[in-house]
């Protein structure tokens, strides 16, 4: 029974699709049968990982208004060990379409409850919003896996999303839980990166996961080129700092 988590900040550019397309390549890097699964319609973590977002024939979006079924829409292999469940800009449309529809919160969750055995990890790439797609990843996941950037407004923001994810327990998915908080875009030349870690830590009744992502010109190349950095550079410090985070979140599912 795969494990599945969904990556989440409502603030844009604190790394989240970036934890999304590394933390997935790196569980897969680890022989885990792994799903990449991108309801954010930009589309980056569909790229990110290679796949030609405007090309793809089925998406989520296709998915989400019932016209078709969830093996239709899988891309298969695309890294060894690694599906990925592509998005497009076409998903921006299905707010609208799923107005006055029933359930409308757990139309992604009944489609992935269907292939949930065949993985052992699907990862949920969110919006930057609270939005119907966020509340049906977190009505579909396990938990949630928070990124903060390490920068001075980190925690604006953070009680709102804690918020959503209680409301969510409360009436749509009560086994949620919150995985825990990554630091990204650490940058150890500046005492901020430190003083914000600092104040979350003191702030925050969270996990929160030891290892922190550190900034890194490696990471921010690779998916311009359609490929996570687990490839593109497995020497880089991005690349270990993944390895490492996948390593903790295997471990705290085995706990």
């Amino acid at each position: 029974m795969g494990r599945i988590i969904a990556i989440a900040n409502q603030k844009g550019g604190v790394g989240k699709t970036t934890t999304a397309i590394n933390l997935s390549a790196a569980l897969a890097s680890m022989n885990k049968k792994v799903l990449a699964l991108d309801m954010d319609p930009q589309g980056n973590m569909t790229s990110g990982l290679g796949v030609d977002k405007k090309e793809v024939e089925k998406t989520v979006y296709d998915l989400i208004i019932g016209s078709a079924g969830i093996e239709e829409c899988l891309c298969k292999d695309i890294i060894e060990n690694l599906d990925v469940l592509p998005s497009n800009i076409n998903l921006s449309a299905a707010e609208i379409e799923l107005i006055g529809i029933d359930n409308k919160e757990y139309l992604l969750k009944t489609e992935v409850d269907k292939i949930r055995e065949l993985y052992d990890f699907i990862i949920i790439d969110c919006p930057p919003a609270l939005s119907m797609l966020t509340i049906n990843a977190m009505t579909t996941a396990d938990s949630v896996l928070v990124p903060i950037q390490c920068e001075y407004y980190a925690l604006e923001g953070l009680s709102q999303l804690i918020h959503t994810i209680e409301l969510v327990q409360e009436r749509l998915n009560s086994g949620l839980t919150i995985e825990g908080v990554v630091f990204t875009m650490y940058d150890a030349r500046t005492n901020l990166s430190l003083q914000v870690v600092e104040n979350v830590k003191d702030n925050l009744d969270q996990t929160i996961y030891k290892t922190i992502i550190p900034r890194n010109i490696r990471l921010a190349e690779a998916p311009s080129y359609g490929i996570p950095i687990t490839l593109y550079d497995p020497k880089s410090t991005g690349a270990e700092s993944y390895m490492l985070l996948a390593e903790e979140v295997i471990h705290k599912g085995e706990e």
